[in-house]
């Protein structure tokens, strides 16, 4: 004759209850490491991935342009019998080439940081600069986006009697990945570069081609 004894349900139910308070646990320290903890983090991760991103733009810019820019050989400058600038006119071809160029090797350098690992010490969340290097990291990593993006700005300025200082910058937009714990951030990282500032004597052209002048003085016309 066989016998049967029944297993007590409190066992299963006390089993539930722990992988439940388990899970619970678990949310609760996701959604404070999320909110709490991430957020300073990631606003110390972006600051230094934009900076490693235009330490790269910047030190390329300042090579292909003080190599490749020559003011005399880009810009050509008309002027009346009186002496006023009537016409200044870029050479787009050349100057496509710079911006190209500098795309480029941009893009090359950028390549070659491809999932670069920035390390954020714990010890940034708080108030005090003595703990900023203490504590365990996390760990991120840099992707770079599609390719760099360039485009010219030229600005005319009265520079005193009848001479004009002439700006020509170049604006460079570039994207990356900051590949974090919980997701990822892009990160659009933008910069100026100073290409030219030249005083010509004359007054302020009524008439520019090859550069978009939208940061010029009220009192300049442009036309392109």
């Amino acid at each position: 004759m066989q016998y049967y004894t029944k297993r007590k349900p409190h066992k299963y139910i006390s089993f539930i209850v722990a992988i439940i308070f388990i899970i619970v646990i678990f949310n609760i320290m996701i959604g404070f490491f999320d909110k709490r903890v991430m957020p300073p983090i990631t606003e110390i991760a972006i600051m230094m991935a934009k900076s490693q991103t235009l330490d790269i733009i910047n030190k390329k810019s300042v090579e292909i342009l003080s190599q490749e820019f020559k003011y005399d050989e880009m810009i050509k400058i008309e002027k009346d019998k009186e002496g006023n600038i009537i016409l200044v006119q870029s050479d787009t071809i050349k100057l496509n080439y710079i911006a190209a160029k500098l795309s480029t090797e941009c893009n090359k350098e950028l390549s070659d940081m491809n999932n670069t690992t920035i390390k954020v010490p714990f010890g940034w969340l708080g108030d005090k600069s003595a703990f900023y290097n203490l504590g365990p990291t996390i760990t991120m990593q840099i992707e770079p986006m599609g390719n760099i993006s360039t485009n010219y700005e030229s600005k005319f300025e009265s520079a005193g009697i009848n001479q004009t200082r002439h700006k020509i910058y170049l604006n460079v937009n570039a994207k990356i990945r900051l590949k974090l714990p919980l997701k990822n951030q892009d990160i659009e990282v933008n910069t100026q570069m100073p290409v030219s500032d030249t005083i010509i004597v004359g007054k302020i052209p009524n008439t520019t081609f090859g550069f978009p002048t939208n940061n010029q003085n009220v009192d300049n016309k442009s036309g392109n």
